[in-house]
């Protein structure tokens, strides 16, 4: 039998020891969870991202009575994002989420779907992006989504694999 290790560096810092640009990322997706839908949950989220030439664009979670309607914080600013500014590389995200109108005291992950999805935003181009995970405990901070995803499933997979030798005619 062969056995394989994983490890993931997660950073935790207080926001005080986050720079300037980091606490202002964070601040934002704290103030996009103000606009989240979330009747259902009163959960809200908020996510904001850091664009290659220093803009940054918010979004939160969205529900919907029919729970698979919704979408997550994450993927709303990543969507939103990619339509608006196809050729801007987003190098960072942030990630808060309330209830009952306080932070969590938990970091707050992005869910498997927003993984995939930010890992296939790595993919396309091609630069890891930075991840901080805010609670009012502290903040977890990864380097890139494959951190927290990595044995992940990409777009090498979707290419065939197929011997020449062994297509018949």
């Amino acid at each position: 039998m062969k056995e394989i290790n994983l490890t993931t560096k997660i950073s935790v810092y207080l926001l005080d020891e986050c720079t300037e640009a980091e606490k202002k990322l964070i601040e934002r997706a704290k103030q996009a969870t103000k606009n989240a839908y979330a009747r259902y949950s009163n959960f809200k989220v908020g996510a904001a991202l850091l664009l290659e030439n220093g803009e940054i664009i918010t979004g939160n979670n969205q529900e919907n009575a029919a729970y698979p309607s919704g979408l997550c914080a994450e993927r709303t600013a990543v969507f939103f994002a990619n339509a608006n500014y196809p050729d801007r590389k987003i190098v960072a995200l942030a990630v808060a989420a309330c209830s009952n109108g306080k932070f969590t005291k938990e970091v707050i992950t992005p869910c498997g779907a927003c993984r995939q999805v930010l890992l296939e935003v790595e993919a396309r181009y091609k630069t890891p992006m930075k991840i901080l995970m805010y609670s009012e405990e502290g903040i977890y901070v990864v380097d890139s989504i494959k951190d927290l995803l990595p044995l992940s499933f990409g777009d090498a997979m979707l290419t065939p694999r197929v011997s020449p030798d062994t297509i018949s005619h």
